[in-house]
């Protein structure tokens, strides 16, 4: 078979893992010994792992993660903030994602919130979801200017679509009336057909007074808060240590495997 008319052909067809792992088994002494099925099983492997790998960097950049850095793997189990391991381990499998249930990370700040939201965002775009961050302010600003320019159907559409979406400091201020509806039709789309992570300051026995109007707060936490997981993080701020100590090798494997 002549090597470089294969190879162009496999670049146009976008088989970029196919034709690096033709070029590394023909550099190898051993090539020879392979049979044309050894030959394709393993540019094959090479090529779904080229996509696996596309698809994450695809998925992590449309995020818009605040910790780019965070990973389950690295949580701080040492310091004393209330985190049981066996229950992150658990979650870190990802069936509350599959059965389209919440997580609500609540503590004091500097406690970790963020970084421990945006470390179950990448391990769920590990595991082939879609995922984005949001700050609440930069939601309510979003929605705004959608409502005003006729973007609003299509945001809410791309809010209610995404298999995990990320609430970042929830709670930080009261909400007007336009803001509640807003919420309320996005709770809607998403309840019981994705997933939404949570993280705030405020507990939850205080988000019924910080939303508002009774029946609306009672609507969106109905929505919210009874198919939900919940961490909440105490002790000192995390910004007072200087080094992570991750998981073990044991529990990295645990976390990792399909």
């Amino acid at each position: 078979m002549l090597t470089h008319p294969t190879l162009d052909q496999m670049h146009s067809l976008g088989l970029a893992g196919m034709a690096a792992a033709w070029r590394d088994i023909a550099e190898q002494d051993t090539a020879g010994d392979l049979t044309r099925d050894e030959w394709l099983g393993l540019m094959l492997d090479r090529e779904i792992a080229t996509r696996a790998d596309r698809r994450l960097t695809n998925r992590l950049a449309s995020a818009k993660l605040r910790f780019v850095d965070a990973c389950v793997e690295n949580i701080d189990f040492r310091t004393h903030r209330g985190l049981d391991r066996r229950n992150i381990l658990s979650l870190a499998q990802g069936a509350w994602l599959k059965a389209n249930e919440n997580l609500i990370i609540t503590g004091q700040t500097g406690t970790g919130k963020t970084w421990l939201g945006c470390a179950f965002g990448r391990q769920a775009a590990r595991q082939d979801h879609s995922v984005l961050y949001l700050r609440m302010p930069r939601l309510f600003e979003d929605l705004a200017l959608a409502r005003l320019d006729g973007r609003f159907p299509r945001v809410v559409d791309k809010l209610a679509r995404v298999q995990l979406l990320i609430l970042d400091d929830w709670g930080t201020h009261s909400l007007n009336d336009q803001q509640r509806l807003d919420l309320l039709e996005i709770f809607e789309e998403r309840y019981r057909r994705r997933s939404t992570l949570i993280t705030a300051q405020l507990p939850v026995a205080a988000w019924h007074e910080m939303i508002g109007e009774p029946t609306i707060a009672d609507a969106i936490l109905d929505r919210i808060v009874h198919n939900a997981h919940r961490i909440t993080l105490k002790g000192d701020s995390m910004r007072r240590q200087k080094a992570p100590h991750g998981l073990t090798q044991d529990a990295n494997i645990e976390i990792t495997q399909p």
